[in-house]
């Protein structure tokens, strides 16, 4: 063995023991934790969504039907026949033009109302914002089962809104018999449910906006609408379109609303996309079930595509 002197001592050649990792060992054992962690939630994902959502791509170009299920491999290739027979079928294109009625007025009235709602806690109700926060937030976590009961006996014939406008010499239209009187009521009860997802949104966006640049905007002259339009909005463009893609992604896949409230109905004037995928699987339509919510997929994703880039902020 061989020894070397070293400022005195005496030393084998060999790194002294506790001496540092070598560079790089601390953050590969980090690395690896991760993945531990993350193996589990890998696993399910893959299990329950990658490979399900594959397996619907793939069936979704055969003929698939609720008859098939025991043997699917046994099922007929047909291509693109499939996604053909779904566009051109009138049910579906009745609930295409039912969602896109449902997101363009309920999207544009969510983030307005939301907006406005946010504005005003931010500016004015200080002291109390936290209570009001959580007052308008509660819909959106409310059990929607519940609360469409609740409003679907509200506005029932005669229920206590018929009763309400009939005290006041008004009478009350057939909410949920009527089409356009029941788009109107999936609407309410929609807008109703998102206000607050919309809401706290732009109340976190709002509350980084420094206080100093409305001061001093005020000094300059600006007016309360002058600051919102000219300073507020634009400021608060990064979360506005995280708001828009939001929403209009809830609106574009809505489900539980028409469901639970009209069940699609009166006439289908309530069947949204998701309603028909959903009753075309009852209904033993499985290929034709894929195949529509691959084209709701693709429709959701042009949307999104679109609103980056007209909301996207501007350098």
């Amino acid at each position: 063995m061989t020894f070397a002197i070293t400022r005195g001592k005496a030393s084998t050649g060999r790194p002294p023991t506790g001496s540092p990792p070598r560079p790089g060992s601390g953050r590969r054992h980090q690395t690896a934790t991760a993945w531990l962690f993350l193996v589990p939630t890998l696993v399910i994902v893959g299990l329950f969504t990658v490979i399900p959502t594959f397996a619907a791509f793939l069936f979704s170009f055969t003929d698939l039907g609720l008859s098939d299920m025991r043997d699917p491999l046994a099922v007929e290739v047909v291509g693109f026949e499939t996604f053909a027979r779904v566009l051109g079928n009138s049910d579906f294109q009745r609930a295409a033009l039912n969602t896109v009625i449902f997101v363009a007025i309920g999207v544009p009235v969510t983030i307005g109302v939301g907006l406005v709602i946010a504005l005003v806690l931010n500016a004015g109700v200080r002291r109390l914002r936290p209570a009001f926060r959580a007052i308008i937030y509660i819909p959106v976590i409310a059990n929607i089962v519940a609360v469409s009961v609740i409003w679907k006996y509200a506005l029932s014939y005669g229920g206590p809104i018929d009763e309400a406008l009939a005290a006041i010499g008004i009478e009350g239209p057939n909410w949920l018999g009527d089409p356009a009187w029941a788009v109107t009521s999936v609407l309410l009860l929609t807008v109703w449910r998102n206000v607050g997802t919309a809401m706290v949104l732009f109340l976190a966006g709002l509350q980084t906006v420094p206080e100093e640049i409305y001061e001093a905007a005020a000094l300059d002259g600006a007016g309360p609408f002058q600051r919102i339009f000219h300073m507020t909005l634009p400021l608060l463009r990064p979360t506005t379109l995280l708001v828009s893609v939001l929403i209009t992604v809830m609106y574009m896949n809505i489900f539980e609303e028409p469901y639970l409230l009209t069940g699609g109905g009166p006439l289908g004037s309530t069947r949204s996309l998701s309603l028909w995928v959903y009753q075309q699987f009852g209904f033993g339509n499985v290929a034709a079930s894929m195949a529509g919510s691959f084209v709701l997929i693709v429709l959701v994703l042009t949307v999104s595509v679109i609103q980056f880039r007209m909301l996207r902020p501007k350098h």
